[in-house]
């Protein structure tokens, strides 16, 4: 959702990641922190203190979320869930699960823990403030209890009944646990989340009208992102629910349009390009053994005078075990295996040969079509 991202450390095993957005939004808070919050809390302070301030509460911020975002992936280990680790982006952070729950209960916990977590670690940072007597315009005072009382709104603010929020998980555990049926809870959960989103976003319009622009701004952005990652667990559950127990063969192209190895990019721009449009195409060699990926997106990087005598090869992405599934594996395994590859096609491959394409765009045509037939559950 948020684009790239970089790797920091690892921490009990997890890697710990931050988006750009994220970059972006600390720049921007520790401005704002330094230029507007902290001098109106304490005058006639230094402005080298107030950037410092600044860029403390920003590490405490990075903690906190850091935090929280771990007693989720702690508690979801213990039930045996894989995570594969933490982001820190625009609106926060995600702990990165790789399945779901496997009951109301360890839905319940793990939701349940971030949160709590937020709440202990406002409480340890007010001890903290008390116990070291530090008075209400010290620096060191005004950003300890600046990041308690953030951590505190963080709890609150998860706790909303709007899925995927942390609230939003508990509301599915209780809907999941009073029913018994884990995709009817997530669709009404979701449903619930979309609703909030937009209310969240008409509360910034109205703010904006007032005339708090900055802030209304920042809850029609919220409003909007609560309601597009309801919207895309629904999509998720409804994709699950329709590639469950079927195999990569139900929906690979099969016999896709290939090209070889030493295929001139002017002939595969010509007769290949033009007439098929696709924005890939599989290189194979003479065996029907697949050497990678013909990218259309690549064709900027040869000069055009060079067209008629460079090859494909010059264009292509390599094939590596990543891109490559059996038109027997399991739908919802290969569509993981997009995700965790970011890959949005595959090599579907059967004794060494290719035998067919994979593509997200025909799974979701596919869940589109099924969605209009059949009705949405």
């Amino acid at each position: 959702m948020f684009g790239s991202s970089l790797t920091l450390f690892r921490v009990f095993g997890l890697d710990i990641k931050v988006n750009l957005s994220w970059a972006f939004i600390a720049l921007l808070i520790a401005w704002s922190l330094a230029s507007g919050y902290f001098p109106s809390v304490h005058e006639g302070l230094a402005r080298a203190t107030y950037w410092a301030m600044g860029v403390l509460a920003v590490a405490g911020i990075f903690f906190s979320i850091l935090v929280h975002e771990l007693a989720h992936s702690l508690v979801a280990r213990a039930f045996g869930i894989p995570m594969r680790g933490i982001t820190l982006h625009l609106f926060g952070g995600a702990a990165e699960m790789e399945a779901e729950p496997g009951t109301p209960k360890a839905e319940f916990l793990m939701a349940i823990a971030g949160p709590l977590m937020s709440v202990g670690v406002a409480l340890v940072l007010y001890g903290l403030n008390l116990a070291l007597g530090l008075g209400a315009d010290e620096p060191a005072g005004i950003v300890l209890r600046y990041v308690a009382t953030l951590n505190l709104v963080l709890a609150v603010f998860n706790m909303l009944p709007a899925f995927p929020l942390d609230g939003g998980r508990v509301l599915r555990a209780g809907l999941w646990a009073a029913s018994g049926d884990f995709a009817q809870a997530t669709r009404r959960a979701a449903r619930i989340g979309a609703a909030l989103g937009l209310l969240v976003s008409a509360f910034g319009f109205i703010q904006i009208l007032a005339g708090a622009f900055s802030g209304g701004l920042w809850m029609v952005l919220i409003g909007f992102f609560i309601r597009s990652a309801a919207l895309t667990a629904r999509l998720d559950l409804d994709t699950r629910t329709m590639l469950t127990g079927r195999t990569v063969a139900s929906f690979m192209t099969a016999d896709p349009v290939t090209v070889g190895p030493a295929m001139a990019i002017g002939h595969f721009v010509e007769d290949v390009v033009y007439r098929s449009r696709h924005d890939a195409y599989p290189v194979v060699d003479g065996s029907g053994a697949p050497r990678g990926l013909a990218v259309v997106g690549n064709l900027h990087q040869i000069e055009r005078e060079r067209w008629p005598s460079a090859s494909v090869l010059e264009i292509m992405q390599p094939v590596d075990s990543a891109m490559v599934v059996a038109p027997g594996d399991d739908a919802v395994a290969a569509l993981e295996q997009m995700r965790a590859g970011g890959h949005s096609r595959l090599l579907v491959v059967d004794a060494g040969r290719l035998v067919g394409l994979l593509t997200l765009k025909d799974l979701l045509e596919t869940l589109d079509l099924r969605q209009r037939l059949e009705g949405s559950r």
